[in-house]
């Protein structure tokens, strides 16, 4: 009897981790140290100086798309009507004209999802 309920016990214990992880964000795992390493690529052209390239990123998380008045986006960006939110992010960083066509945006995008995470952990940080 007690191995029956040893092996039970292990069986529950592997069905918790079945339901919890995939459950889980990815971005709760993200590295945001790793994303701010990562992240000195991007701020060639996206900085908190005007006159910049790109728009400053900060306070991006939970922004509408084309949202500041001290930048001139694109039509498609204008159009696009998206929230900066962790998935969205997620998605521009990994592919910028697929998700939103059209752009200026001169990137092809972060191949790596793992990297992707870690700079929207950082961006997080950039309130």
């Amino acid at each position: 009897m007690h191995e029956r309920g040893t092996r039970l016990g292990a069986r529950l214990i592997a069905l918790m981790v079945l339901v919890v992880v995939p459950g889980m964000s990815p971005v709760l795992a993200a590295d945001a140290e790793h994303g701010k390493a990562l992240y000195k690529a991007c701020a060639a052209c996206h900085t908190d100086k005007p006159g910049t390239i790109g728009p400053t990123l900060k306070g991006v998380v939970g922004r509408k798309s084309g949202a500041l008045d001290d930048f001139r986006y694109s039509a498609a960006m204008k159009r696009a009507e998206l929230v900066w939110d962790e998935a969205t992010l997620r998605n521009y960083i990994s592919d910028p004209q697929g998700t939103v066509k059209g752009n200026r945006m001169p990137f092809a995008g972060i191949k790596q999802p793992t990297d992707a995470d870690d700079i929207v952990a950082y961006l997080k940080t950039l309130q």
